[in-house]
């Protein structure tokens, strides 16, 4: 079961779980974190997301600045890149499947601090895709 943070192109943010969702998919299921026990899982469309973000925690660290840079004593497993966001938001990182024709493409973040672990980005949700 994975932890995620749905991030939908309208700015707002479900957080839960799914153990269903997959990249060449068109919909997965939610169980929202808040949800009382034996609710049913909500279904999300990929196409409405902007990204979901794989996360280590519900809550993150709000003290923890975002940082774009890599780790410079480990090199990065993957092709080094940049997403702009259509809503202006920035994230570097690297992806070891990127292809513009895809709906979608994992991006490990570049700051090895990050609450996220991983991030499916929804192309259709990307203004500027650029290698580094």
């Amino acid at each position: 079961m994975n932890q995620i943070a749905a991030h939908y192109q309208d700015g707002h943010i479900v957080k839960g779980h799914t153990n269903d969702f997959l990249p060449a998919k068109e919909t997965f299921h939610l169980a929202p974190v808040d949800s009382p026990a034996g609710v049913k899982p909500v279904e999300v469309r990929v196409a409405e997301l902007k990204a979901l973000f794989f996360v280590k925690n519900f809550t993150g660290d709000p003290q923890h600045t975002r940082s774009q840079e890599f780790d410079p004593g480990k090199p990065p497993a993957g092709r080094k890149m940049r997403v702009v966001f259509k809503d202006g938001e920035i994230m570097v990182g690297t992806t070891q499947g990127y292809q513009k024709e895809r709906p979608g493409f994992f991006l490990i973040p570049a700051d090895p601090q990050s609450n996220n672990e991983r991030c499916f980005v929804v192309t259709s949700a990307t203004q500027e895709v650029a290698f580094l």
